[in-house]
């Protein structure tokens, strides 16, 4: 098992004692780092989603809000 160390501010310190003071810190802190884990795989897996995305729509024809505009005349008059 590793063993970790992190600075962090003194009344985050003792908003978590006072929040978990009776239980296991470092099994806390092993699942709050689980999470964050998972939250930023997550992340990035829509990060890459996303360009993905966004490339398979580059190849649609898109237009300018003046071009929409004036399409939408043409279709009034």
């Amino acid at each position: 098992m590793a063993t970790v160390n992190f600075s962090v501010p003194d009344e985050v310190k003792m908003e978590f004692d006072k929040a978990f003071g009776d239980q296991n810190k470092s099994s806390i802190i092993a699942d709050l780092m689980r999470r964050a884990v998972r939250e930023r795989k997550l992340q990035i897996r829509r990060e890459r989603l996303f360009r993905q995305f966004r490339v398979a729509r580059s190849g649609r024809p898109t237009f300018t809000s003046e071009e929409v505009r004036r399409a939408r005349s043409v279709e009034r008059s």
